[in-house]
């Protein structure tokens, strides 16, 4: 065994990248809100980045360990500590067998993501760990976790002796309280810039000419705030209601829909579809945000605001691009760095 939950947190689900090749038969994606923390996180372990890790909101989980294992926490701001000892985000380090980890209040952003080197260990459901509530597919057991669980983690030998040398000398394991810190770590200049009231970038949606002119200039120049009623389905915002310019276009046959289509329903309140959202859609799409941007969407807790900014195709392309580059040259600089020093 690897992990004990003492504590399982407010809400803290197995996500690997996401259920793929099913949206066709009305299986959802799932996978992880913040899928730059989460693709971070399972990288400084040496893991793929289609690799199932702990999402964790709001409030992070206790973890006993019970063997020594490599892992990486990225993502909002949660303060965690080794048997009392601080921890930092967004860089390796080790846990010893017999210690406890514990992931406190997020005091910043939402969700923070626990990667483990070998990536925990359940059974894959449709080709992916990631967990569907709603459906209960997928993760421990199709649900959220809870105290006494045990959280295999996969086999992650050569990973773990390999950053354990590029860390430093052995000898460090003989003290039981002594945590193990890689030096290297992810560069703040690579973070998406998440804000408690980001400006989150869009491309205006098919059924956007069917809102009156009024209401489309209103919804780039207002903010929304996030409800209390918004989940991994999506956010449902409070603002300016949007109005169509004709009302019988309240309701559409159904299109596809994907994370970070916004839909205006009836009551002319904008909800931005997020992880587990449907396959399809019957209501307006007044905009699409951009890949690049869904981590600070996911960020956002109930209470904060959103603003919408209209970029070009093109131009999300090329963020997008910008950000796997990052990705692939963190990945290649935690490669080298490990063969150097290992």
């Amino acid at each position: 065994m690897s992990f004990e939950v003492r504590k399982p947190g407010l809400f803290t689900t197995l996500q690997d990248a996401g259920r793929y090749g099913y949206r066709k038969d009305g299986v959802i994606t799932s996978g992880p809100m913040d899928g730059f923390a989460h693709r971070t996180a399972n990288l400084l372990v040496g893991n793929a980045a289609n690799t199932a890790a702990l999402e964790m909101t709001l409030q992070g989980a206790i973890l006993y360990a019970r063997k020594d294992m490599l892992l990486a926490l990225c993502g909002a701001e949660m303060e965690a500590e080794i048997d009392g000892e601080k921890v930092p985000m967004w860089r390796p380090f080790l846990i010893r067998s017999g210690s406890q980890l514990s992931i406190h209040y997020a005091v910043k952003g939402c969700r923070s993501y626990l990667a483990v080197a070998g990536g925990f260990d359940v059974e894959t459901v449709l080709g992916s760990r990631s967990t569907y509530l709603r459906a209960g597919l997928g993760g421990y057991e199709g649900r959220a976790i809870r105290t006494g669980d045990i959280l295999e983690a996969g086999a992650a030998e050569p990973n773990l002796a390999r950053m354990l040398r590029a860390m430093g000398s052995l000898s460090i394991l003989a003290n039981i309280n002594e945590t193990l810190i890689a030096p290297c770590f992810v560069s703040p200049a690579i973070h998406p810039d998440y804000q408690e009231n980001p400006v989150v970038r869009i491309i205006r949606g098919r059924e956007a000419v069917k809102f009156s002119d009024e209401s489309v200039q209103r919804f780039f120049q207002e903010s929304y705030t996030v409800t209390p009623q918004s989940d991994r389905m999506g956010y449902r915002l409070d603002g300016v209601k949007l109005e169509l310019r004709d009302s019988a276009d309240s309701e559409m046959i159904s299109e596809a829909v994907v994370p970070g289509t916004i839909q205006v329903p009836p009551g002319g309140q904008p909800i931005v579809l997020m992880s587990d959202c449907q396959t399809t859609g019957g209501y307006p799409r007044i905009g699409q945000v951009i890949h690049a941007d869904l981590p600070l969407v996911a960020q956002v807790r109930p209470g904060g605001q959103l603003r919408f900014q209209e970029i070009s195709l093109r131009e999300a392309q090329e963020l997008l691009l910008l950000q796997e580059m990052d990705l692939r040259r963190l990945q290649a600089g935690l490669k080298a760095w490990a063969r150097d020093r290992g």
